[in-house]
């Protein structure tokens, strides 16, 4: 009898069966699709050298802003004035009394120069009589009131107070007044008949 071939038995495998594509060939194993790579740890060694970071750049405005403006001379002070009316004859007592009372306020007596237009002050014409190198000599040291008239005020240094007793001299009222003006460094008292003084001062000021 004629053998009948038998059906070629197709077996699986345990994992399943394989899909052929149509081309013929087995589809390859699809491969894991690789994950980010860690960084790389530093390398040992010396750091590189650090740049400074650059300057800022400054606009014309900021230039301009920082450049210093050109200095303004301060104003001189001009000291206050105080005027005591006094006749004449009574001008020296009265700045006396000024300056007693400034002393007693307590300005150091170094602070208060006083100026006599007419006869001198009784100190100042005490101390002449010993001669003037040391009648000046007390006016250098600066340690007390300093008395002198007003042919010889020119030579006096400026002090922070200046008295004026207008006790006679009309003509050296006109240059004694602004020179004691110029002398002061804050204050400035005068004792006098109070038309002659303003008549003076108001066209120093």
């Amino acid at each position: 009898m004629p053998l009948i071939p038998e059906e070629p038995q197709i077996h699986e495998s345990a994992q399943g069966p394989r899909a052929t594509p149509a081309n013929g060939r087995t589809a390859p194993t699809p491969r894991p699709v690789p994950g980010p790579r860690p960084a790389a740890p530093p390398r040992p060694g010396r750091p590189g050298p650090h740049r400074p970071s650059p300057p800022v750049q400054r606009t014309s405005r900021d230039a301009a802003a920082a450049q210093p403006g050109p200095s303004v001379p301060a104003a001189p002070a001009t000291p206050q004035i105080q005027l005591i009316p006094a006749p004449e004859s009574g001008a020296l007592d009265a700045a006396e009394e000024a300056v007693d009372l400034l002393l007693d306020s307590g300005r150091a007596p170094g602070d208060v120069l006083v100026i006599t237009t007419g006869e001198q002050h009784p100190w100042a014409a005490h101390e002449l009589s010993f001669g003037e190198t040391s009648y000046w000599a007390q006016h250098d040291a600066g340690d007390d009131v300093f008395y002198t008239d007003a042919a010889a005020a020119g030579r006096a240094a400026n002090r922070p107070v200046v008295v004026v007793a207008v006790n006679g001299g009309s003509d050296a009222v006109a240059t004694a007044l602004p020179l004691a003006l110029s002398r002061a460094g804050t204050l400035l008292i005068v004792c006098g008949d109070p038309q002659q003084i303003n008549s003076v001062l108001g066209a120093a000021v």
